[in-house]
């Protein structure tokens, strides 16, 4: 029974980040969705920046820490390992749904592009969500999310050891699923001072999280994990890669 749960609360918080997922795009595209970047009626500037601020450095805190092997380590000591990695899911994407509630519109329009530049803007920013799932897909999309483990623990399966694999996109950068957040947030024909203080404060926290993901990776993957940071680059692609 407790395995059956575990399935359950596994596939509920899968459908969770699906749903946040799927918003996120509507929200940054101001599409489809309730509630747009810049939906909404404005305040004060300053108390908007400050809110948004705080929401996303909420997310940010939660989603870094909780990535960390030593808060893995202590994490699993409290909820079972099988249900480790959904319970991660979940949190992220209930902060980035509280993120999408209670965000603040900055109007004013940092630029704005029309006709055959807009078509192009969006069709960039579609292709960075594209680059975002595909790369899931690439490296195991339902093992990142928390299915698979709570399918070995339903089935007695013993879980798989980690495995530097480098296929498709990450044969050309070492996290194809951040360049292409990157490229979906700054990809926008109408950028208001909201969307620019939303791209840039995550552009910001992917660039400084990903110094602590490297350093995890290397603890884990060792000479074979600097070998590949020597080649590949961490986000722009063709772009010579730093020594390690």
């Amino acid at each position: 029974m407790g395995r059956i749960l575990a399935v359950v609360y596994g596939v509920l918080s899968y459908l969770v980040f699906l749903i946040s997922f799927l918003y996120a795009i509507g929200f940054v595209t101001n599409f489809g969705v309730p509630k747009g970047i810049d939906s909404g009626t404005p305040g004060p500037v300053l108390s908007s920046i400050i809110i948004n601020m705080l929401l996303m450095g909420m997310f940010a805190v939660q989603h870094s820490v909780m990535a960390r092997p030593g808060f893995k380590a202590w994490w699993t000591k409290i909820i079972p390992e099988p249900i480790e990695r959904s319970t991660y899911v979940l949190l992220s994407s209930l902060a980035l749904i509280l993120l999408y509630w209670l965000w603040q519109p900055i109007p004013g329009l940092v630029w704005s592009v029309e006709g055959v530049g807009a078509t192009i803007l969006w069709a960039i920013c579609a292709l960075g969500w594209g680059v975002v799932l595909l790369s899931t897909l690439m490296i195991g999309h339902f093992e990142l999310f928390g299915l698979q483990q709570v399918y070995q623990n339903l089935r007695n399966l013993q879980s798989v050891e980690p495995n530097l694999i480098t296929p498709g996109f990450y044969a050309l950068v070492r996290h194809p699923i951040m360049t292409g957040f990157i490229i979906a947030f700054w990809a926008t024909p109408q950028m208001s001072w909201g969307h620019l203080l939303f791209a840039a404060v995550t552009t910001i926290y992917i660039v400084l999280a990903l110094q602590f993901e490297e350093r995890d990776l290397i603890g884990l993957f060792g000479d074979r994990y600097r070998e590949y940071s020597r080649k590949v680059p961490m986000l722009v692609p063709f772009l010579k890669p730093g020594p390690k």
